[in-house]
C-alpha cells in the first residue's frame, strides 16, 4: 500500500469511518485515496470548523473523533480546537500533512512546526519520520486518545510518506497503561467519611459522562440519596428530576446548588477537577467540607484542594463500592426547602412583549426530544443554557468549558448530527459566536443536515459587556455588534430555511417551526441587549456572596 492506502486502512480498523476536513497540497495524496476508500469524509469550510465538528462528533458517542489537514496555515488553523479538546478531555486524533521529509527545515512552502505548537496542548504528538512507522503510530494514537483521561492527539505525516509505499503491517493491540486501582483501605475510609458526615453534597463532573459510568452514578445516587450539584461539563450525567438535584454550581451555578455546597461539611467530588470557575474564591469554597475526590488522573489530586481521601480508577468499578450507611434525612429536607425557595419561576420573567431568554430556553427544553442534543456556543447564552435547559445524558449537552471558546456551536453540532444522524441536534449560538464560524452554514447546506440553530442575538459581546457594566464602572469598550448582518437573511442566503422574532407572543410558534422542520432551519431571536446571567458569583469572591440579581 502506499502511505495515504495505509493511513485510511488504519482510520477503518480503529473504527473511524466517518472524518472531517480540509484538503490542502500536503494533505493531497490523502484525499486522492479517500476517492477509493469506504471512510466517509465530511467537507466543512475552515480546518479549525472540521476539528469542533470532530470534537462534537467525539462527545455526542465517547469515540474517537478524527480531522484531517494540510500542512502551515492548514494545521495552525488546528491549534484552538486542539487546545479545547484537551481542556474539556476529548478523545482526538488529527492527521495533518507535512512538506516532504526532503523539504523539512528549509522554510518550505507551507512548512510549519506543528510538532512543537502542539505539544502543549495535545495529550501526544508524533511525527512520521519512516514508512514503516506509519501504521503502528496511528495505532497508537488511537489507543492513547483513549487510555485514561482522554485527550487529542496529533499525527504528522509528510507528504512522500502518503505518497511512498509503507511495508505491510499487521495490526496488534497496542499495550496500553493500566488504570489505577483504587484500594480496599481507601474505599472504606470513603464510606466511613460519608456515613459520619451530617452535610454531604455530590460534585459531578465531566469525568462520569467521558467513563460511561452514568448508571453506576445514578444508581449511587439513588441507593444514598444525597443532595447532588453539577458542573458544567457534568450536566446530564444526574437525573434532573431527583429531587435532591440541585443543577450546575460555580460563578454561574444555581443559587441552591452554591448554597448548599457552601454549607457542606463533605464533598464526594466525582470525575471534577475543582475549576476555578466553580470553586470561586477558593479558600473559602466549601470551607468546612472534608474533601474525597475520586478521579482516573493522578495529576488532578491535590491540585487545587488536599483531599482527605482519594479514589483513583475507574469509575464504573468505583462507584458500585461507595455507600452511606447513615440517614441523611434533616439534610435532605433543609435541602428540598432551599431548592424550594430558590428555583426559578419563569413566568415572572416575562414583561410585556420583550422576550426573557431563559424562559424561551426552558421552553425549548420543554418541546425538544428527550434525547436531543443541545450544542452551545460561549457567552451568556451558554449559561442560560446550562441553567434553564434539561438534559438526560451528558452526551446531550456539548459546549467548550475549560477554553471557552467561541465558534463552537455550530460546527460541534453537525459534527453530533453525523455521530448521531436520527436524534435532534440544536445549536444555541450568541451573535458573538455564531460570526465565529458562520461558514459552516455551507457545509450544512451541502450535506442537508437537519441541524436547528437558535441566535440569541442581543448586538452585543454579551459576557463581556456584562463584566464591563458590573466589574468596569460601565466603560464599554468594543462590545457593540449591532452591525451584524441580519441573520435570517443570511441563512437564506445559504438556502436554509429561517425566522425572526422579537415579541415574547411569537416564541411558542417559532419554537415548533423550529423544531418540526425537517431539514436545517435558524431562528433569530432578538433580545433587549441589557439583560444579563444572575446569579454572577464576582472576582475574588465565595460563591455564597454571589449576586442574584442586579445591584
Amino acid at each position: 500500500m502506499t502511505g495515504a492506502q495505509a493511513i485510511l486502512t488504519s482510520l477503518i480498523e480503529q473504527g473511524a469511518d466517518r472524518v472531517f476536513g480540509y484538503p490542502g497540497g500536503a494533505i493531497m495524496p490523502l484525499y486522492d485515496a479517500l476517492l477509493d476508500s469506504p471512510v466517509t469524509h465530511y467537507l466543512c469550510r475552515h480546518e479549525q470548523g472540521a476539528a469542533f465538528a470532530a470534537i462534537g462528533y467525539a462527545r455526542a458517542t465517547n469515540k474517537v473523533g478524527v480531522c484531517i489537514a494540510t500542512s502551515g496555515p492548514g494545521a495552525t488553523n488546528l491549534l484552538t480546537s486542539l487546545a479545547d479538546a484537551k481542556l474539556d478531555s476529548v478523545p482526538l486524533v488529527v492527521i495533518t500533512g507535512q512538506v516532504a521529509r526532503a523539504a523539512m527545515g528549509s522554510d518550505a512552502f507551507q512548512e510549519v512546526d506543528v510538532l512543537g505548537l502542539s505539544l502543549s496542548i495535545c495529550k501526544h504528538s508524533m511525527q512520521v519520520m519512516e514508512p514503516g512507522d506509519l501504521q503502528p503510530m496511528l495505532n497508537r494514537a488511537f489507543a492513547i486518545a483513549r487510555e485514561g483521561r482522554p485527550g487529542p492527539v496529533l499525527v504528522d505525516i509528510p507528504k512522500d510518506i502518503q505518497l511512498g509505499f509503507v511495508p505491510e503491517h499487521s495490526p496488534r493491540p497496542c499495550n496500553t497503561a493500566s488504570l489505577p486501582q483504587a484500594s480496599h483501605n481507601d474505599i472504606e475510609q470513603a464510606n466511613r467519611l460519608l456515613a459520619q458526615s451530617q452535610r454531604p453534597v455530590v460534585y459531578i463532573g465531566g469525568g462520569v459522562g467521558m467513563a460511561s459510568a452514568v448508571p453506576q452514578l445514578r444508581d449511587f445516587l439513588c441507593r444514598t440519596q444525597l443532595p447532588h450539584v453539577s458542573t458544567l461539563k457534568g450536566l446530564g450525567s444526574a437525573d434532573y428530576h431527583h429531587p435532591l438535584y440541585l443543577g450546575m454550581l460555580g460563578m454561574h451555578g444555581l443559587a441552591a446548588a452554591n448554597l448548599a455546597v457552601q454549607q457542606s461539611d463533605l464533598l464526594l467530588i466525582i470525575g471534577a477537577r475543582l475549576d476555578d470557575r466553580v470553586t470561586g474564591k477558593l479558600d473559602e469554597f466549601a470551607p468546612e467540607a472534608k474533601i474525597i475526590h475520586v478521579d482516573i488522573d493522578p495529576a488532578e489530586i491535590h491540585k487545587r484542594r488536599h483531599a482527605n481521601v482519594s479514589l483513583l480508577g475507574d469509575l464504573q468499578h468505583i462507584l458500585p463500592a461507595l455507600e452511606c450507611t447513615s440517614s441523611k434525612s434533616a439534610w435532605s429536607a433543609q435541602i428540598e426547602q432551599l431548592k424550594q425557595q430558590k428555583g426559578n419561576r419563569y413566568e415572572d420573567h416575562v414583561k410585556g412583549k420583550e422576550i426573557d431568554a431563559p424562559s424561551l430556553l426552558r421552553r425549548l427544553s420543554d418541546l425538544s426530544a428527550d434525547d436531543a442534543i443541545v450544542c452551545c456556543d460561549v457567552g451568556q447564552h451558554q449559561m442560560w443554557v446550562a441553567q434553564h435547559m434539561q438534559f438526560s445524558h451528558p452526551t446531550r449537552h456539548l459546549s467548550s468549558g475549560g477554553l471557552g471558546t467561541m465558534g463552537f456551536g455550530l460546527p460541534a453540532a453537525i459534527g453530533a448530527q453525523v455521530a448521531e444522524p436520527d436524534k435532534q441536534v440544536v445549536a444555541v449560538c450568541g451573535d458573538g459566536s455564531f460570526m465565529m464560524n458562520v461558514q459552516e452554514l455551507g457545509t450544512l447546506r451541502r450535506y442537508q443536515m437537519p441541524v436547528k440553530i437558535v441566535i440569541l442575538d442581543n448586538q452585543r459581546l454579551g459576557m463581556v459587556k456584562q463584566w464591563q457594566e458590573l466589574f468596569h464602572n460601565e466603560r464599554y469598550s468594543e462590545t457593540d455588534l449591532s452591525d451584524n448582518p441580519p441573520f435570517s437573511q443570511l441563512a437564506a442566503a445559504f438556502g436554509i430555511a429561517s425566522a425572526e422574532i422579537a415579541d415574547a407572543g411569537e416564541v411558542e410558534q417559532a419554537l415548533t417551526t423550529l423544531l418540526e422542520h425537517p431539514g436545517p432551519y435558524l431562528l433569530h431571536v432578538r433580545l433587549n441587549h441589557q439583560a444579563n446571567v444572575w446569579p454572577i458569583v464576582p472576582p475574588n469572591t465565595a460563591n455564597h456572596e454571589m449576586w442574584e440579581q442586579a445591584r
